[in-house]
């Protein structure tokens, strides 16, 4: 049996990058998926984000490991779109086993250059579309008396780095999300953890604003590479999505049962000075 057989699992973000990649390894251990993404633009993002045609070629992928799958456009800052998202899964489901809040955007800029409004920007996205999509499942998982839920964290939910300060604020939010809601969970036999990764092979991660402030002088990949590896305790420059996902079905699986209000790091070692 795979390990996941007939489990509901719940990604926000999926249209490409980690939530993909999550979706697909779910998919091939006989999840069933729901997913979404905002396919659309944010304004002080300067990378493109996904688009529907992202979005639809995830759901292809899925299907093709012999999922069954419910896809939606939604913007993970709007909650009643969120909320009426986990109403069509559950009246076709009937429940959500394992929530991944990993939607997310990435942006660089000094405080005293950042316009508000890329500040209000990354903190709705990142920690409040967090808010609203724990917010919107568990409700149906504390009434089952279970649930797996996984958040997307980063390197940055417990250091802190220049040109990242609304990054890096949403990312320790989470955190203190994740072990506050432990507490509120536990009793009723739902988990919530954090999974914290270094940079991830994505376009989150590889394009050219990333290159830009890495190496001004040769804002290329290869210009870029020492300086994501500078700090790392593995002399890697970055990690795989799929990387991400194997540790997420860990999290999301039985073996992890009584682990909850955690941060669970597949970093290269960057937070082990």
């Amino acid at each position: 049996m795979k390990r996941f057989e007939n489990k509901v699992v719940y990604i926000s973000g999926a249209a490409r990058g980690q939530g993909r990649s999550h979706a697909v390894h779910f998919a091939r251990e006989g999840a069933r998926i729901a997913i979404f993404d905002l396919c659309g633009r944010v304004g002080s993002v300067k990378y493109d984000l996904g688009t529907a045609a992202d979005l639809a070629e995830t759901v292809r992928l899925c299907e093709a490991e012999g999922a069954q799958v419910i896809s939606g456009k939604v913007d993970v800052r709007d909650y009643d779109a969120v909320d009426a998202f986990t109403g069509g899964v559950i009246k076709s489901w009937g429940r959500v086993d394992v929530l991944v809040a990993n939607a997310g955007i990435l942006g660089f800029s000094r405080i005293v250059e950042m316009p508000p409004q890329m500040f209000r920007d990354m903190i709705d996205i990142n920690l409040t579309g967090v808010f609203n999509t724990v917010r919107s499942v568990a409700p149906h998982m504390l009434e089952r008396k279970h649930g797996r839920i996984i958040c997307t964290g980063s390197v940055c939910s417990s250091i802190g780095f220049p040109n990242l300060c609304h990054y890096v604020s949403a990312k320790h939010g989470i955190y203190g999300l994740v072990k506050s809601l432990a507490h509120e969970f536990g009793p009723d036999g739902v988990t919530i953890n954090l999974v914290a990764p270094n940079g991830v092979d994505t376009g989150m991660v590889l394009n050219e604003s990333t290159y830009q402030l890495m190496s001004p002088d040769n804002p290329t990949l290869e210009g870029a590479t020492p300086g994501f590896a500078a700090g790392n305790a593995i002399p890697l420059p970055y990690i795989k999505a799929e990387d991400v996902s194997r540790v997420v079905m860990f999290m999301a699986s039985d073996e992890a049962r009584y682990t909850t209000g955690s941060i669970v790091k597949c970093d290269l070692g960057r937070t082990s000075w």
